[in-house]
């Protein structure tokens, strides 16, 4: 036996952790724990004061095992901590775990965990609440979303003693350590979750800087300082109590809305700035503008493999010829986003970078490839065969989360150029349509996430078992891709498995599985009153610095 190794931790990616402190301009600046009032230089920040954040959305759950909705992770980030935090250094630290061993298989990870940590509602954080809340991510009771991918391949925990846990793998996961920091896994209440069940997702309990007060439909998510607290992760500078009274998260789902809040002062601060009041927010002498692009899986549009002609390699080329993505991009988000070519987003690791610029609309091309399916043009320009009409359904969601409403309205009109009808459906019951019945011709997503193992849930073919439970997206199914995403969970060597996950990116993109869209720059205006937010490694505000001024 080899002998084994303390805190072993695997690189995931290149990341950076943005300090924003209350300058005029959206580049970030290192954070000083003092700050000057009335000429007087203070030691510490300001505490006390309460941050009013309006979100875009509204959270689906704040029970980070429910939740399938980024918006809801910047809401619960507040009440749940997880065992180990992802570094700007790409390494993985301690956090409510102090210190960790691999055997040498890569199948095994045993944690000691923080002796000085409980919940929210005073239950003992240790070893069973770990093991709880992992082992509640994979009952179906819990009818988890996320967390699933993101655990796997957890098969079972055993507790050691109170303060050490030994978790068993299925196989060797690259990508298991990055997973842990993620708040998707982040370590519940056994007593809150066997106490609320199924409306845990609205009576959270967890051993953050802030604890759960409210939760009002379509209005408001307040959270309030956990005073007890004192053992906040290495990339915030304070460790303990936030210096924040409390959180008040005002859902507003119109863009003028939201944005006008915060420079008539309504809020504090807003997330996702619209395109158009970019520049405008720049200038604000009252407002400062963060921003951070987001990483993981860009807006892709997925193609329904189920279905013909979309399970037919030249009917998905043809509409990924026809669709301007440039236009797209430039109409719509005004330079703002950039352009995404691959199923995954820059920054991340195995980002194939030469995939940039090697689609390009070919107008002439996409309707050879229908010609030679057998589509005729009819007189109302709509191609015909065997008599039923060539319609694409793309599905959508509401509210116009980033204008992707009119991405659809967009490709709308493209494929009109080349005899496709596409019909737009508009709905609230994403879960139903896409996830349940697959009932879509294309549908568009994004995950936030740490490693390219993301990419496993979206494109290796699903068993009976998982398709009869969810739909995956898309649905597509390819030996030589399964095999790469099998081989880059348990790949080892960095530039083995950056090699892996180019090919898988080549292997999507040339066979059109799905169109990329736009990587999502995470941007917040806020008050200039507002100092200390920073960015964890996804890019998701965290509020431990945060004060007032």
């Amino acid at each position: 036996m080899k002998p084994r190794h303390w805190k072993k931790v695997i690189p995931s990616l290149l990341t950076l952790i943005l300090l924003l402190s209350g300058c005029a301009s959206s580049t970030s600046t290192k954070h000083s724990s003092s700050q000057e009032t009335n000429g007087k230089v203070e030691s510490q920040p300001k505490s006390g004061g309460e941050l009013t954040y309006a979100l875009a959305t509204s959270p689906d759950s704040l029970d980070p095992a429910r939740s399938g909705l980024a918006v809801a992770v910047r809401a619960f980030r507040t009440i749940f901590d997880s065992l180990v935090v992802q570094a700007p250094d790409n390494t993985i630290k301690p956090w409510l775990a102090t210190e960790w061993t691999v055997s040498d298989d890569g199948k095994t990870y045993t944690f000691k965990l923080r002796k000085d940590v409980k919940f929210q509602d005073g239950t003992p954080f240790n070893a069973e609440a770990v093991k709880y809340s992992y082992d509640r991510i994979l009952d179906p009771k819990t009818q988890a979303k996320n967390a699933v991918a993101l655990l796997k391949p957890y098969q079972s925990s055993e507790v050691i003693d109170d303060y050490t846990i030994k978790i068993n793998l299925a196989t060797p996961s690259t990508a298991f350590l990055s997973n842990l920091s993620q708040a998707m896994l982040g370590i519940v209440s056994p007593t809150a979750a066997e106490k609320y069940g199924d409306q845990f997702g609205k009576h959270p309990v967890g051993t953050g800087p802030y604890k759960f007060v409210s939760w009002t439909d379509n209005a408001d998510i307040i959270v309030q300082k956990n005073k007890d607290y004192q053992w906040g992760p290495s990339i915030v500078e304070n460790k303990n109590a936030p210096y924040l009274d409390k959180i008040t998260f005002k859902i507003i789902p119109e863009e003028a809305t939201r944005i006008g809040s915060v420079q008539s002062g309504q809020v504090l601060a807003a997330e996702t700035v619209p395109p158009q009041n970019i520049l405008s927010l720049k200038n604000d002498p009252k407002t400062q503008l963060l921003q951070v692009n987001t990483i993981g899986l860009p807006y892709t549009l997925f193609f329904n493999q189920r279905r013909a002609p979309w399970n037919n390699v030249k009917a998905r080329k043809a509409v990924q010829l026809a669709v301007d993505v440039d236009a797209i991009v430039k109409t719509l988000y005004l330079n703002t986003y950039s352009r995404a070519w691959s199923p995954l987003s820059p920054g991340i690791l195995g980002y194939d970078k030469s995939l940039e610029n090697s689609t390009k609309v070919d107008i002439k091309k996409a309707n050879q490839l229908l010609d030679e399916l057998g589509y005729v043009k009819g007189a109302d320009g709509i191609r015909e065969k065997d008599g039923k009409k060539l319609t694409l359904k793309y599905v959508d969601g509401t509210p116009n989360r980033e204008k992707r409403n009119d991405i659809a309205v967009m490709v709308q009109q493209q494929l009109k150029k080349i005899g496709i009808k596409v019909e737009i459906n508009i709905t609230k019951d994403i879960a139903s349509v896409i996830l349940q019945n697959a009932d879509y011709d294309i549908y568009g997503n994004s995950q936030v996430n740490s490693d390219p193992n993301a990419l496993r849930a979206f494109y290796h073919s699903s068993s009976p078992q998982e398709e009869a439970a969810v739909k995956r997206l898309g649905g597509g199914s390819d030996q030589a891709i399964d095999k790469l995403l099998e081989a880059g969970t348990v790949e080892t060597d960095q530039a083995k498995r950056k090699e892996i996950y180019k090919q898988v990116q080549q292997k999507i993109i040339d066979q059109a599985w799905i169109i990329p869209i736009y990587v999502f720059p995470y941007t917040v205006a806020a008050s200039k009153t507002v100092n200390g937010i920073k960015f964890d490694a996804l890019g998701y505000p965290l509020f431990n610095d945060v004060n007032i001024k």
